[in-house]
């Protein structure tokens, strides 16, 4: 396949990949850690806004930050063209090249190494070893 028929511009060796796991794993950390935080105020804003009340203050302060934190770490899988599949699960793909296909090496939380691939409109289920 051609440069320009490509749908990623950033492929990753398995070896790139598997040196931003430690980074992977702490924004998906801080991911899941954000999400019970952006349940609560937002479900508090919400109910401000239902009541028909002011959606100013602490409240939606809070919920503010979080969103923002909550989108700084999504900017870091996004400006590495690193997909985000399942927060929850840790299941990530990161584009790559492989026998000359552009294909997606697939890691999940929990596995020491990344040791599958998958096509581009494959999915888990699709998964193949390395």
């Amino acid at each position: 396949m051609s440069e320009a028929g490509r749908r990623f511009r950033q492929h990753y060796t398995r070896a790139e990949a598997e040196a931003l796991l430690p980074e992977v794993r702490a924004w998906l950390r801080r991911l899941r850690e954000l999400h019970p935080l952006l349940t609560h105020h937002g479900g508090n804003v919400e109910r401000l806004l239902r009541d028909g009340r002011d959606a100013g203050g602490p409240e939606v302060n809070h919920w503010v930050r979080g969103i923002t934190r909550a989108a700084r770490t999504l900017q870091e899988f996004e400006r590495r063209e690193i997909q985000v599949k399942d927060i929850e699960r840790g299941l990530v793909d990161f584009p790559a090249i492989l026998a000359g296909r552009e294909v997606f090496l697939c890691w999940e939380e929990g596995e020491e190494e990344i040791g599958y691939w998958h096509e581009l409109d494959g999915g888990y289920a699709g998964r193949s070893a390395l």
